[in-house]
């Protein structure tokens, strides 16, 4: 008579099971390994990209208000002659490198015309991606301002 398979796992000695979890030769455990680092390279992603995001968004809010602080260079003699707004370029870069520096922030400043363009530079150090190789991430923030009027008078 032949025995269906619920009969026969009803009749398999604990002896027989165990042989039969020793078959299995390795293949879950090479399974889990490579599931458990699909797992952590997936949580190295959104851990160091979230907090490479937030680097980057701080490193352009620097560029931003150091291209303010260089912004107010104006040159007061032109102003107060005949009202020209203009940059003094050595003093708005000078501005905008010390506002950088007093951030502990690194970056580059240029003068195009009226306008001051501040390029800041970081690098994020990595949380999980280290464990691949990936110690850091650059980022990037860049930021411009020119000189403006305030209002001069308020209409009723």
């Amino acid at each position: 008579m032949a025995l269906n398979h619920e009969h026969r796992d009803a009749v398999m000695t604990p002896r027989s099971r165990i042989s039969w979890w020793r078959a299995d030769e390795g293949r879950v455990s090479a399974f889990v390994v490579v599931l458990v680092s699909a797992i952590l390279a997936l949580a190295g992603l959104t851990l160091d990209g979230g907090l490479a995001l937030a680097a980057k968004v701080r490193a352009h809010g620097q560029a931003e208000s150091a291209a303010r602080a260089g912004a107010q260079a104006i040159d007061l003699a032109a102003y107060r002659s005949n009202g020209t707004l203009r940059l003094l370029p050595t003093q708005a870069i000078a501005r905008a490198q010390a506002h950088l520096a007093a951030q502990g922030a690194a970056g580059t400043a240029t003068i195009s015309g009226d306008t001051i363009t501040v390029t800041v530079t970081a690098a994020q150090p990595t949380q999980l991606l280290g464990l691949v190789g990936i110690t850091s991430l650059s980022v990037h923030g860049q930021g411009s301002a020119h000189p403006q009027r305030g209002i001069t008078a308020i209409e009723p």
